[in-house]
């Protein structure tokens, strides 16, 4: 982990999200110095640890964009901010002054910012555990599927009836060997059109069913596979993906004297929290009518950063102008 440092700055975002990558921008836009904090290594959120490689559908402008590729895209957009980055850091301590907020962070850095911008999605996240995988994890198991090239030519194995699961499951056909999909339900949570695609593939679909055992000697080589009323049935199986969701946690935010409600950010039309120097915006924040898109939570950023300029100078406008009338 990086050393500790005392960082000062106009706006603090916690979290490096798309929401909060999109946030970073705008602030450089509005002439504000930024810094970006995130639990994870690498920036991008949920899109850089889950599903780099799947297609996004509803980010307006392209009909079609990869994970990585948005990342990416965002990422540069953001560098014209200069951003100041405090990558696998978590935002622990919270204190707000007359003119600032203080945040501590789990590796001793304080931040001192003229307002805050929550971008933290659905909080520090943790996969749900593959209890017959425990002892195969980085050993031919894995939660995530940051590149399909590995899994080239192998027996894949993927745990789990949501859209994750249905999505690796769909991508992975094109380069693995095989592919088996393994639920404890008939019915999925993934969305219909991607399981009528699978279901449509070569991809074996195997409900009503869990792994139960992992077999190998060194590396995987099979799984167990027990069907309800059935004797346990063994395939071969190099690689096995758990899907099987995630577990959520706010963490310290809970602690900050945030308005919360079911484990996310109460704010208003202008996206202010219940503190007056903080602002939350994607999918942390709550209000009537809230919709869970990337493309809600760019509008929801730039919400966010134009009244954080009005917390931070009184004398500045909510409305910055358009970017097209900019030299």
């Amino acid at each position: 982990m990086p050393a500790p440092i005392d960082v000062d700055t106009d706006v603090l975002i916690v979290g490096a999200g798309p929401t909060g990558l999109y946030a970073a921008y705008y602030a450089g836009f509005r002439g504000l110095r930024v810094a970006v904090v995130d639990s994870l290594p690498a920036l991008g959120g949920q899109i850089t640890a889950m599903y780099p490689e799947k297609a996004i559908l509803d980010v307006a402008g392209f009909p079609d964009i990869k994970g990585r590729e948005l990342v990416a895209g965002l990422v540069a957009q953001a560098a014209t901010a200069e951003p100041t980055y405090l990558l696998d850091r978590t935002a622990a301590t919270f204190e707000e002054r007359e003119d600032a907020v203080v945040v501590g962070l789990d590796d001793g850095t304080t931040v001192t910012a003229k307002a805050m911008i929550i971008t933290a999605g659905i909080g520090k996240f943790a996969p749900r555990p593959l209890p017959a995988g425990t002892e195969w994890v980085g050993r031919g198991m894995e939660f995530f599927v940051p590149s399909f090239e590995p899994y080239a030519g192998k027996d894949v194995v993927v745990v789990g009836g949501g859209d994750s699961a249905f999505d690796w499951a769909l991508h992975l056909m094109d380069v693995a060997g095989s592919v088996t999909l393994v639920h404890r339900r008939d019915a999925f949570r993934a969305h219909q059109r991607t399981v009528d695609q699978v279901r449509a593939s070569r991809v074996e679909i195997i409900t009503r069913a869990q792994v139960t055992v992992m077999r190998g000697n060194g590396t995987l080589e099979a799984v167990e596979i027990t069907v309800d009323g059935q004797e346990p049935v063994e395939l071969p199986a190099q690689a096995v993906v758990a899907a099987l969701g995630f577990i959520a946690d706010l963490g310290a935010l809970q602690t900050w004297g945030l308005e919360t409600a079911k484990r996310h950010v109460v704010v208003d039309s202008a996206m202010r929290t219940n503190r007056t120097r903080v602002f939350a915006a994607g999918d942390i924040t709550e209000y009537p009518g809230k919709v869970r898109l990337i493309a809600v939570g760019f509008g929801e950023a730039a919400t966010a950063v134009n009244n954080a300029a009005v917390v931070i100078d009184p004398a500045a406008h909510v409305f910055p102008g358009h970017s097209s009338e900019g030299p």
